[in-house]
């Protein structure tokens, strides 16, 4: 697992820590993360507030010329949502650490000309897998499913 992933990981810990869903997600531009987030829906009652959007929210207004630049890490599949925003600002890239628990629109993304690297970490696929084994009630409505 790389640096980068290696982010995305101890933020979606800080979400598991804090009672929430354990994914975190890392913006990384020219070699550098620029905004860090993990899912935070049920800690702050967010409708949006999953780890992808923390953290373009937390790298703040970029030019349209950076965003181009940016690879986006996820330990998760990102959903709909957080691929629409990938896809509004042409991130290029996205390495996901895990899309066995959870798989995004990955074909639409692709065939949105977007390079997706699936990296299925066994570490990362167990605790997303514990995760939703011991917390159901709350993973399902996360991806909008019922209980």
């Amino acid at each position: 697992m790389d640096v980068f992933m290696q982010a995305a990981w101890q933020e979606a810990l800080k979400g598991l820590r804090s009672g929430g869903i354990p994914i975190g997600s890392v913006l990384v531009l020219d070699g550098e993360i620029v905004g860090r987030g993990h899912n935070q829906r049920w800690q702050k009652g967010s409708p949006i507030l999953h780890a992808e959007m923390d953290a373009f929210e937390n790298a703040g207004r970029m030019k349209a010329q950076d965003y181009r630049r940016s690879i986006l890490y996820s330990t998760l599949s990102p959903c709909d949502m957080c691929s629409g925003t990938a896809l509004l600002y042409k991130i290029p890239k996205i390495i996901i650490g895990d899309n066995v628990n959870f798989r995004g629109p990955e074909d639409y993304v692709q065939s949105r000309g977007v390079e997706l690297i699936i990296l299925n970490d066994r570490e990362l696929v167990e605790m997303m897998k514990d995760f939703i084994t011991n917390h159901s009630q709350i993973w399902n409505e996360d991806i909008g499913e019922n209980s």
